[in-house]
Order: C-alpha cells, then structure tokens, then sequence
C-alpha cells in the first residue's frame, strides 16, 4: 500500500473515527485503525465491537492495499505535522509502516487487516431519510436524562420510536427514574413502521459529535440488532440495546392543574445561586409558591442556608415541592424560550416542565422530600 494524503484532511477523518477505540483493550488490533487504499479513496474504519465508524476521504492511491495501526498514535502524530503537509503512508516491509511528512519520518507497528473485525450489517429493516438538523435537536433535548446505572441497562440510551400522536412523529425518550425528557420531530417518510429501539449512551454521544460535521441529510437504516447512520463520507454503525424500555407514558401526569410561569434566565440564575450552599449528595432546593411569587430555599446545616425571590405567573393554592438543583438546571438549559412553565399536582407528584416556545418537548421530574 501507498498513499499519499492531505494532512487536514487526513487529521479530521482519524478524529472522527479514533474515539470510538477503547484505551484499554485486551484485544490488541481492537486498538487499531484499518486503513484501505483503492482507487482514489482512503478508507479509515475503527470499532469497539458494538459501535463502528467507517469514513471515505480523497487521496493519492499509488497502490492498493488495508493495514492496521494504532489509532491514537496515528492520530496523535498526524495532529502534530505541520499545516498543509502531505502524508505519504507505504507499507514497505511485513511488520511496519511508514509515514512521512517533510523531513519526519515514523515506523509504526503494524497488524494484519483480515484479523480487523466487523460489524458486519443487516439488509433487512425501516430505511429513511431525515434532516440533520432534526436528529441533532433529538439527541440534545433528552440525552441529559439517559441513566448512568449500569444494572438498568435500559435505561442506558436514548429510546427511538415512531408514534401516530398528533398526525405522527419520530420520538426520542430518554429517563434515569428521577427525571423525563422527551422530544418529537417530523416523522420522515418511510419512518412510520420504525420498531421502537434503544441506542447506546456512547453512540448518541458519538454520533451527536459527527452530526456536528454532517450536510444536511442523514440516512438512517434499522434493523432487530443495529442501527446505522449515513451521512456524507462517513458510516456509523451501532448495536442497539436489547431490552424492553419502559412503558414511559405512563409516568407522564394526566391531572396536574397547578401551572407556574417563570422567566426561563432568571429561573435557571436563581436556583444556580442558591444551590450553591447545597448537599452535595441531594442538591436540594424547595419551591415555596404563592400567588405570583416564587421563593428558592435551600438549607443545609454544614454549609448554610439561602433563598431568593421571583416574580412569576402563578394563580393557584400556596403549595412546597423540593427538587434536585441539578436536574432543574440541566432541564432549563434545554428551554429555548423566555418563558417555562411548570405544571405540578402536589409536593409529592411528578411536575411536568414545558418549553413555551416548543410543544415538541416535554420533560417530567419527580419531587424530592425537603
């Protein structure tokens, strides 16, 4: 094999595939990078066994051949050339490859390419086309909410499905138990018979980084086991989890009747503030409503106490509600509107938060007892 390729480009693919590889691996080539030269295009591939991407750059082929080599350190030395160096990669001799750049030179250890494992697809499955911009927007909005709790595998993803509910839509779920985040989007044709599938916390966090660097379009193929993502040059394949998410309509309130209208900025200041002087552990803040008025109290023994007062649109009874200061902040950080509203039942019931300017989202938090 010998290649020649531009160093920008070069370094923008290895970044794109590189962070899929595990640091620690007790599989050595699992640690690698396949690299495949054929006609005028570079292929780089690179997977952990349950997540893989493949992406297509332009290069200079003077002869076709795939080797492996350690990503990171490609990765590494390639981040380090020069601007607008081209990389030669020739694979000269059975145990090494050498890449050279201007006056520097490597060696790199080598492993065979028939070893390199892949996760091979499956043809049959819902085929569809969305916009970028859509799938961006349905990871952002719920991601936050994904379990960290290893022994509710579950609960570890973002749960995607269609739904008829309001002329149709393709949804994204996601829940820890404590809290709720749930977005819909335009159901993309094709997308209607779509099996409801639960998708790896690190492949949305995956592929939330290589939508950053998508076109417009992005094809998405589903299948009983994996789902795969297509966009530009760049192919991201992933196993899906294999369990049942829960029946999450079901903890969604139906009869919550007390509705609190807040400034979306000062609500998210106000409760960073006072959260300040929280336990660590619960980061705990109780709502005192009363009409028109909401105040932020905080009281912990070791650190201190604290609270603060908003004006806000609220006409019901006087109620009290603790909540987690983190989970309000991370839920406020998602509201792109000037104004949130809170609709809540009791100091013991779920509240379910809404974005004013956005009826697609929904998010729903259980209380804390303060």
């Amino acid at each position: 094999m010998k290649v020649t390729i531009e160093r920008s480009t070069f370094l923008k693919a290895l970044g794109h595939v590189q962070s899929v590889v595990e640091r620690r691996n007790t599989i050595p080539i699992l640690s690698n990078v396949l690299l495949h030269g054929e006609g005028s295009v570079l292929s780089l591939t690179a997977t952990d066994l349950d997540i893989e991407i493949s992406e297509q750059v332009p290069a200079d082929i003077e002869k076709k051949g795939a080797i492996t080599v350690n990503a990171l350190t490609l990765f590494e030395i390639v981040k380090k050339l020069p601007d607008g160096a081209q990389v030669r990669l020739d694979l000269g001799s059975a145990d090494r490859l050498k890449l050279s750049a201007g006056r520097s030179e490597f060696s790199l250890a080598i492993l065979p390419d028939k070893d390199f494992p892949s996760l091979s697809s499956e043809d049959d499955g819902v085929r569809f086309t969305m916009p970028c911009d859509d799938m961006k927007r349905l990871i952002d909005k719920t991601r936050f909410a994904m379990s960290q709790d290893e022994t509710r595998y579950y609960l570890n993803g973002v749960y995607l499905h269609a739904t008829d509910e309001d002329g149709g839509s393709l949804r994204a779920v996601a829940t820890d138990g404590h809290r709720l985040a749930r977005l819909d989007a335009g159901l993309p044709k094709g997308a209607e018979d779509m099996p409801g599938v639960i998708v790896p916390r690190k492949a949305v966090g995956e592929l939330r980084r290589l939508i950053e660097d998508a076109d417009e379009l992005i094809d998405v193929s589903v299948s009983a086991a994996k789902i795969r993502f297509t966009f530009a040059d760049i192919i991201f394949t992933s196993k899906l989890i294999d369990g049942s998410f829960p029946e999450y309509s079901r903890v969604i309130p139906q009869g919550n009747d007390r509705i609190m209208r807040v400034d979306t900025e000062d609500f998210e200041h106000a409760v960073d503030r006072v959260s300040t002087v929280s336990a660590d552990k619960t980061r705990s803040v109780k709502l005192s409503l009363e009409k028109d008025r909401l105040k932020l109290v905080v009281n912990n023994p070791e650190a201190g106490s604290a609270h603060e007062e908003l004006s806000v649109d609220y006409k019901d009874e006087e109620m009290e509600i603790g909540f987690n200061a983190r989970y309000l902040l991370d839920i406020a950080k998602e509201i792109e509107g000037d104004k949130l509203t809170l609709v809540l039942a009791d100091a013991s019931s779920p509240t379910i938060i809404r974005d004013d300017e956005d009826l697609h989202a929904l998010y729903v938090l259980m209380p804390l007892r303060v």
